[in-house]
């Protein structure tokens, strides 16, 4: 076992979102590349909201090498995959639609267990199972890449504040039918797939977000649920952030370097 505390996260603050998103997709081909190096594939998990825009410097990117990739939902929405609620749905209008990934590349929900929550989350922790399980034989997946974003309640993911969901230690998905936001019933990765993470970012933009980035960053004694996330030794946390959203800051953050 590692008994390296977990690193602190390294803050990037861009001076408009424009330079966040081309110094994001420099981060993804960066980290895409020593995955294929190391083991001949990509995973990555996604969430929705305004991140899949923040991807669109990997669109027509030819470092990116879209075969390579494993894609899986870091939550969804348990709606059919063309429902406007829906992450994939969202993430393949901004992204996927664009480029030349493999469709059973990427890893949506089963639109035929949408009447029965459990076994629709029983059927995305098998998908994860088989992508990892084989091939790392470890007690939990390690991805490659989590991209998160934070809302302003501090939640991520579909881990919501004060939700008995952030005291999941063995599942690695867990469904939630009571989400304080719309729609209701969602399913999300647990935090020990994503603090067992390699890298793990987070991406947050404009004045909006100013205010909840300083509790999750400043406070993390609160125990919002965006603080909670903590990559066990080896992983590392990142935030990419604009100076808007950073304008309340009061922990240091970096120049951007690759």
């Amino acid at each position: 076992m590692s008994h390296h505390p977990p690193n602190p996260p390294v803050i990037h603050s861009f001076a408009s979102p424009e330079v966040l998103t081309s110094s994001l997709a420099s981060f993804v081909v960066k980290a895409q590349k020593e995955a294929i190096d190391k083991k001949g594939r990509f995973t990555i998990a996604l969430s929705g909201g305004s991140l899949p825009k923040q991807l669109s410097g990997l669109i027509g990117n030819h470092a990116v090498k879209w075969d390579m990739w494993q894609v899986f939902y870091a939550d969804e929405r348990v709606v059919p995959l063309d429902h406007p609620d829906s992450n994939h749905n969202l993430c393949t209008a901004e992204l996927f639609s664009k480029v030349p990934i493999p469709t059973a590349n990427i890893r949506t929900i089963d639109p035929t267990l949408l009447s029965d929550i459990e076994e629709l989350s029983d059927a995305y922790e098998q998908e994860l199972i088989r992508e990892f399980a084989q091939k790392d034989a470890a007690r939990f997946p390690v991805f490659d890449l989590i991209l998160l974003g934070v809302g302003p309640d501090g939640h991520t993911a579909s881990l919501f504040p004060g939700h008995e969901l952030l005291a999941e230690e063995d599942r690695w998905v867990a469904y939630i039918e009571d989400s304080p936001k719309p729609p209701p019933k969602r399913i999300t990765l647990t935090y020990p797939v994503i603090n067992h993470a390699l890298k793990v970012v987070f991406v947050a933009v404009g004045e909006g977000k100013a205010e909840i980035l300083s509790e999750v960053l400043d406070s993390p004694e609160k125990g919002l649920p965006a603080s909670r996330v903590k990559p066990v030794h080896p992983g590392q946390l990142f935030w990419f952030v604009d100076e808007k959203a950073a304008a309340k800051l009061r922990v240091p953050s970096q120049d951007f370097r690759l």
